[in-house]
């Protein structure tokens, strides 16, 4: 039976400030990626959602971005590859610690929002994020959009890698996401985004707007938990997919 993940970006609040519905959603997906401090959430969030998390069988990874709080971390931010390794070796061997804290392996690395947009077509940057992730553990599995070239970077560097794709997102010809600018960068229509995942599991194939057909090998895909519908599209997209003989599982064991 072919197999497929589910991940969501979680603990993105910050003090008494929530985002998203993370309960919720962590009765659907598989894997969580915990926000680091630096774009969104902070130790005592970090530490709550994790451990929640594991309670629910559900793995937990890194979700570093840019050092930009009121941005989100959406904000191209042009640093050298020196700031860069230290940005990600910082985040990472942060939330590390908050895990063995409560004895929860963090088995993954995301990068988030704009950093990880410009790794996916800038290989330099892409390379300096995998030398900090390298720094810090060497076999930690490294979530990367496919096609992008945080993706080869990775390979390359020998990490594990798992090829991201987005149920909610538009692609370019290129295999690039759409930008989020343009107002055919998402998918709002539930069936629609239901559509694209069966394409990409079961056809492992993306469409790109124009039409291009794009080969591809999906291992995760990402449905996003800041609107007002996450529970509910995460859900629908689950049991569609469990509807084509896919079977939900963490992502350590896509990989094994």
């Amino acid at each position: 039976m072919t197999r497929f993940n589910l991940n969501a970006d979680m603990a993105e609040g910050f003090g008494d400030w929530q985002m998203g519905n993370d309960d919720g959603l962590l009765g659907i997906i598989n894997t969580a990626n915990i926000a680091c401090g630096f774009h969104a959430g902070d130790y005592n969030i970090m530490g709550d959602v994790m451990t929640k998390a594991a309670a629910s069988d559900v793995s937990v990874g890194a979700h570093p971005g840019f050092y930009d709080l009121h941005g989100f971390g959406r904000r191209k931010l042009h640093l050298s590859e020196a700031e860069i390794e230290r940005l990600i070796a910082y985040q990472l061997g942060a939330t590390i610690a908050i895990g063995q804290l409560s004895g929860i392996a963090v088995t993954h690395i995301k990068p988030h929002g704009a950093i990880n947009n410009m790794a996916c077509a800038d290989r330099a940057l892409a390379d300096a994020i995998v030398r900090g992730t390298s720094a810090v553990d060497q076999n930690i599995i490294l979530l990367a959009p496919v096609l992008s070239e945080l993706y080869a970077a990775g390979e390359a560097a020998g990490l594990p890698v798992a090829g991201e794709v987005f149920a909610d997102r538009a692609y370019m010809p290129d295999g690039q996401l759409v930008p989020r600018s343009r107002p055919d960068a998402m998918i709002h229509d539930k069936a629609e985004s239901l559509a694209q995942c069966v394409r990409m599991f079961c056809e492992h194939t993306i469409v790109a707007v124009d039409g291009t057909a794009l080969s591809v090998k999906a291992d995760s895909v990402c449905v996003h938990g800041d609107g007002p519908q996450a529970v509910e599209i995460a859900g629908f997209i689950k049991a569609g997919l469990e509807a084509e003989g896919l079977q939900p599982a963490a992502l350590p064991d896509m990989l094994g």
